[in-house]
């Protein structure tokens, strides 16, 4: 579906009508749930012209669906991109991606503080397929330039990361990337593109988990690729083969939330940043690590290449790992559940949310202290958070 008018509005009315500038079957103003694995035609000659291109339309739902179709065309203009593609989870979005750019004998370069499902895909499937890995320290800018000019195929970013929330420079290192013709992959999943917009900055492709911020409710699970046609396409041919392809109901929902995502991320961003306050300042907290607070190493590059800070933050508390379950066991407001991204409160240590899947020793080799929390905040009113948190404290 073709988008008229929208190139100049914001995002708050790009996220209501990218995708859906015309109605629908029947004149229905919303996007309809096209469950039909299978699209038939009249003629063979329109089915063919379809099936090579050379007309729009689906044939069969794991390639393309008309449900799909929208909730990829309405990230695409959120993130001004040439072209995106979807995929049944955030997690297949990645995997596909990177299986896509690189071949035995590539070499990836990437950061210690990626997220732990992507930390896995870095630390024992590529090697297993010949593809050399170097994972940076993430701060180290010039490590990593470093190792970008010893030969680099892709560079994969993710910024602010999960869970520790670092933030990279992407305009000075996508530079040096392009000077060796690398491609340059950013996961935007914490950002949002309300946030912050890679491709702005240069990047070739962008990756979301459509599970967390861009569906909102715990209640659809998603990923999406966009950026250059060029890159699309080979990504969009890979996952089409392998099949890890997004359901349209569970593009229904993802659709629903992200009419929603700028009044929401505005809301998480106010709420994160008076937690981060509340939180830097009590006697019992021994660190607080959120890219809007100016104690944060990376906050000026945050202010630089972000226009809001986002919603999740970490931290540490003093002691123990008792206490970090006794504070978490007295909480009474936010779910200890994995994800983010909701309109409730999540929150939970990454040896069960973001790094479960590895080690405890993984863990301390990624910088990943067994003490922190990650927090990702909801749309509640902040006051009733903050006295959540402060009455589990006290019981420490």
């Amino acid at each position: 579906m073709k988008n008229k008018n929208l190139q100049n509005k914001q995002n708050g009315t790009k996220a209501v009508w990218a995708g859906q500038n015309d109605l629908f079957y029947y004149g229905a103003t919303q996007v309809p749930i096209v469950n039909s694995v299978t699209f038939g035609y009249k003629n063979v000659d329109d089915w063919f012209d379809v099936a090579v291109g050379k007309k729009e339309g689906h044939i069969y739902s794991r390639n393309t669906n008309p449900t799909v179709a929208v909730f990829e065309e309405k990230v695409r203009v959120l993130e001004n991109a040439e072209a995106a593609t979807s995929f049944s989870t955030g997690m297949a979005g990645i995997s596909n991606t990177l299986y896509t750019l690189l071949n035995q004998g590539d070499r990836v370069v990437s950061i210690k503080d990626t997220y732990g499902g992507t930390s896995i895909i870095f630390l024992e499937f590529l090697p297993k397929k010949g593809i050399e890995v170097s994972l940076c320290e993430t701060t180290d800018h010039d490590g990593i330039e470093a190792e970008v000019r010893k030969g680099c195929k892709v560079l994969y970013l993710e910024t602010p990361t999960n869970p520790t929330l670092k933030v990279l420079d992407l305009k000075r290192l996508i530079s040096v990337a392009h000077e060796v013709g690398a491609t340059v992959v950013v996961d935007n999943t914490f950002a949002t593109p309300i946030n912050q917009q890679p491709l702005s900055l240069g990047a070739d492709l962008v990756l979301h988990s459509a599970t967390k911020y861009l569906g909102g409710h715990s209640d659809a699970m998603g990923g999406l690729v966009c950026g250059k046609k060029t890159l699309i396409d080979q990504i969009f041919h890979y996952r089409e083969i392998n099949g890890a392809t997004l359901h349209a109901n569970s593009a229904y929902m993802l659709l629903r939330g992200i009419k929603t995502l700028e009044l929401r991320v505005l809301r998480q961003n106010e709420n994160a940043m008076k937690l981060g306050e509340y939180l830097e300042g009590h006697p019992k907290i021994d660190s607080v690590f959120y890219p809007g607070l100016k104690s944060h190493p990376s906050h000026e590059i945050a202010k630089k290449q972000m226009t809001g800070f986002g919603g999740v933050l970490s931290f540490s508390l003093v002691g123990d790992f008792e206490n970090v379950k006794l504070f978490l066991n007295s909480l009474e407001l936010a779910h200890l559940a994995a994800s983010l991204g909701s309109v409730g409160t999540l929150i939970g240590p990454p040896k069960v949310t973001s790094h479960v899947e590895a080690t405890e020793e993984e863990r301390k080799a990624l910088g990943i202290p067994e003490s922190l929390i990650r927090c990702a905040v909801g749309i509640e009113n902040i006051e009733d958070i903050i006295a959540d948190f402060d009455q589990a404290l006290s019981k420490i």
